[in-house]
């Protein structure tokens, strides 16, 4: 588990939100096999990560509706199933952790058309100076109003601010943290 995933869940627990993690194959075959290949396609992902939602469904309670989520790619990954699994009412919302709204320094090249049109109620959790999409580059963005975005003071992809300025990552991730449980209370009880 990376520190930012060690960090955000320790946060989220001690704000009585509980969280599973998993690592996709592509991840698992980094670590073991030899060199680093680049990710594959957030879309070639959505079958392995729909099948972990469906395998977990069979270990939960019948009213509990979870959210589904993740931190950059799995959190677009998870964002391109959202609706489906929204609609047929396996999951109660989205909460993405620094979205990857383009490529680090290509703004022209957006991986937003889904969100658009997004009815699956959602967080994205953002720094304010992700290189993935800052906030001056996203609030430009025509996105679903279904979509609740938070601002993370001075944050990197990561929400690490910057040494001067007045913020620290411990403050930043609790922020996050904060934002996520705010957005847990909002969603109407399940049925």
């Amino acid at each position: 588990m990376s520190p930012f995933f060690a960090s955000i869940t320790e946060l989220l627990a001690a704000r009585n939100i509980a969280t599973t993690g998993f690592e996709f194959a592509y991840m698992a075959a980094r670590r073991t096999g030899s060199g680093k290949r680049p990710p594959p396609k957030a879309e070639t992902l959505t079958s392995e990560y729909r099948g972990i939602v469906r395998s977990l469904a069979k270990h939960r309670k019948k009213k509990l509706k979870p959210l589904i989520g993740g931190k950059s790619l799995g959190g677009r990954v998870a964002s391109l199933i959202a609706d489906e699994l929204y609609a047929d009412e396996e999951i109660g919302g989205l909460v993405c952790l620094g979205y990857p709204f383009h490529p680090p320094h290509i703004p022209e090249k957006l991986r937003t058309a889904h969100l658009e049109t997004l009815k699956c109620p959602a967080l994205i959790v953002q720094g304010e100076r992700d290189p993935f999409g800052n906030r001056t580059e996203v609030e430009a963005l025509s996105l679903s109003k279904s979509i609740k975005l938070v601002w993370i003071s001075d944050g990197d992809h990561d929400f690490g601010p910057r040494g001067r300025s007045g913020f620290t990552r411990k403050g930043n991730l609790a922020e996050a943290a904060d934002a996520v449980a705010a957005f847990v209370s909002s969603l109407p009880e399940p049925r």
